[in-house]
């Protein structure tokens, strides 16, 4: 926890299972630069249900979870997602606490957040306790990305620049990412860093698969450095974003795409058509028509272009500075 370990910390942080959920939370938390405290929740088959059936309540968290919702309580609940409403839910009717949740809690009991965070892709409803964001909260900070450069520096210091990082993702619910798919990737970085003289630099994830890894390390250009997850290693992710002369990043995850457009280098989606949900287009479209990001598709040069850092945690915090910390 960067704030602070207190358990009688004000500011409780609900973290499930979901790591993209907790992720944004603590960004949310970090960004409020106060103490705040870490309270893991794991659920047992009881939390399948809708919250219409768990109610305001711990049903679905196991009792190992339940013991650490005690006193001494918070002033502040930040959580993320449908399943942590409930509880989040629960300890306001204990002692009163604001509730702060992220993405839309569901139905029903959205009368008892104080405030819930919602991506504009996700094409909020209305309400006076919804805050719209453009893209997710991350923890993607300059000063992170400082430190990420000087612990990555050594490692790609050698290599010609400008450095290309590539991050991908892969396959996601119904849309597969097949081998083909990563051969065209790589032929369209391969194009737009090609004649550079600098570097590629690939990284990949468990999403991306042992043959869509071989089939994009066999079209990158040397000089390069690779990442591959199916070979393990400390991934070079944030060092990347930290260092890299220009970010190309597919499309197929909204935490990537906000991260990367959290970095100072020009930003690159590529997405073919029809591959990316419907929500994850929308982000695009919003990234492309504020200046964040381009798509890769097209792109004729690494020339970067004046563009602000996105960082949705900051604004969060500083609307619950504003509306439930004053």
């Amino acid at each position: 926890m960067t704030a602070g370990t207190s358990e009688n910390a004000e500011i409780w942080v609900l973290a499930d299972d979901r790591a993209g959920n907790v992720a944004q939370c603590l960004g949310v938390a970090e960004a409020l630069g106060v103490p705040f405290v870490v309270k893991t929740l794991r659920y047992d088959r009881l939390a399948r249900p809708p919250n219409l059936l768990r109610g305001a309540g711990l049903t679905g968290v196991t009792a190992e979870s339940r013991a650490v919702l005690a006193a001494p309580w918070p002033r502040l609940v930040i959580a993320a997602g449908r399943r942590t409403a409930p509880v989040a839910r629960w300890i306001r009717r204990q002692c009163g606490a604001k509730l702060v949740q992220i993405m839309d809690p569901g139905f029903p009991g959205r009368g008892d957040f104080d405030l819930i965070v919602s991506p504009a892709h996700d094409r909020p409803g209305a309400g006076g306790n919804v805050l719209e964001v453009l893209g997710a909260p991350h923890r993607v900070t300059p000063e992170r990305l400082a430190a990420e450069a000087e612990k990555w520096n050594p490692a790609f210091s050698a290599l010609p620049r400008p450095w290309v990082a590539v991050i991908v993702g892969g396959a996601t619910k119904n849309r597969p990412f097949p081998v083909e798919m990563a051969e065209t990737l790589g032929r369209n970085v391969a194009r737009l860093a090609g004649g550079m003289g600098g570097s590629v630099l690939l990284t990949t994830s468990r999403r991306t698969g042992a043959a869509q890894e071989a089939a994009l390390a066999r079209g990158l250009p040397e000089p390069r450095w690779l990442h591959l997850f199916s070979q393990g290693g400390d991934n070079p992710y944030f060092g990347f974003l930290a260092l890299a002369d220009a970010v190309v990043v597919t499309g197929d995850s909204v935490s990537m795409c906000c991260e990367a457009c959290a970095s100072a280098a020009p930003v690159f989606i590529w997405a073919p058509e029809g591959w990316a949900a419907p929500k994850h287009a929308r982000l695009h479209a919003q990234l492309y028509q504020a200046g964040l990001a381009r798509p890769l598709e097209g792109a004729a040069s690494l020339e970067g272009w004046e563009r602000p850092r996105l960082n949705a945690a900051e604004e969060v915090a500083r609307a619950i500075r504003e509306r439930l910390l004053p």
